[in-house]
């Protein structure tokens, strides 16, 4: 069954959003495993180790937020800038992009005289005409437009939550538990993100799940290192 254009762009939607989740809380658990790891082996000092976590993840969600708000408005204002100029062409020359028109519909598989017709009925619709040229030469589907301020709340959020977890541990056991339960609890949290993904992909969950936690490790041995080359320099 074909889907309607309102379950194309509830699902362009709902991809959005899943990307803007997964990056902030993904960024948010391995970049704070990383940081907090290599400062609790350094450091040995509880207070330093929750006031580091906590700072990071103060400044680098608001720092992840920004950014995204801001991607996805210059995404925007780049679509909307091509389509102006694209607009601009089929004023000046709507021969030419009427003949344009009927070539792409050739290239897309159509007969010729079915593709002649669709391109001269297309030319006396000023905005069916911009709505086949955004679509079949610029590649831009109806209502792609990215959601800049909730794209930004989603990323903001995600990298909290996401962040959080590597510092739990670190309020109730000492470092040295706690350095394993943090790792241990960061990691299943990366194996949960990844297989919650594949609820709305075909891929398998145990696959994106390892395939995230194998991510997080490299950045906890990352840490560990540095954090243990600092700590024999003391």
């Amino acid at each position: 069954m074909n889907k309607t254009t309102s379950e194309q762009n509830k699902i362009r939607s709902v991809g959005q959003l899943l990307r803007e989740i997964v990056f902030g809380a993904e960024d948010g658990m391995v970049s704070t495993l990383g940081a907090i790891t290599g400062i609790a082996i350094g450091s040995g000092d509880q207070y330093t180790i929750l006031l580091s976590g906590c700072v990071i993840i103060a400044v680098e969600s608001i720092s992840m937020g920004i950014g995204s708000y801001l991607s996805n408005r210059s995404f925007n204002e780049v679509t909307q800038k091509v389509v102006d100029d694209e607009k601009v062409q089929l004023k000046k020359f709507p021969r030419e992009e009427e003949k344009e028109l009927y070539s792409m519909f050739l290239r897309d598989g159509w007969e010729k005289d079915l593709a002649f017709k669709m391109a001269q009925s297309a030319s006396f619709n000023k905005k069916l005409m911009l709505k086949e040229h955004e679509y079949r030469e610029l590649g831009i589907f109806p209502n792609q437009n990215q959601q800049p301020i909730q794209n930004a709340f989603f990323m903001f959020i995600s990298y909290i939550i996401g962040g959080t977890l590597p510092i739990i541990s670190y309020l109730f056991f000492p470092i040295s538990m706690a350095i394993y339960f943090s790792v241990a609890l960061t990691l299943m949290g990366l194996f949960c993100l990844g297989a919650l993904t594949t609820l709305f992909t075909n891929a398998k969950p145990i696959k994106v799940g390892l395939r995230l936690v194998l991510m997080g490790g490299f950045s906890f041995i990352v840490g560990l290192l540095v954090g243990n080359v600092f700590s024999m320099m003391k």
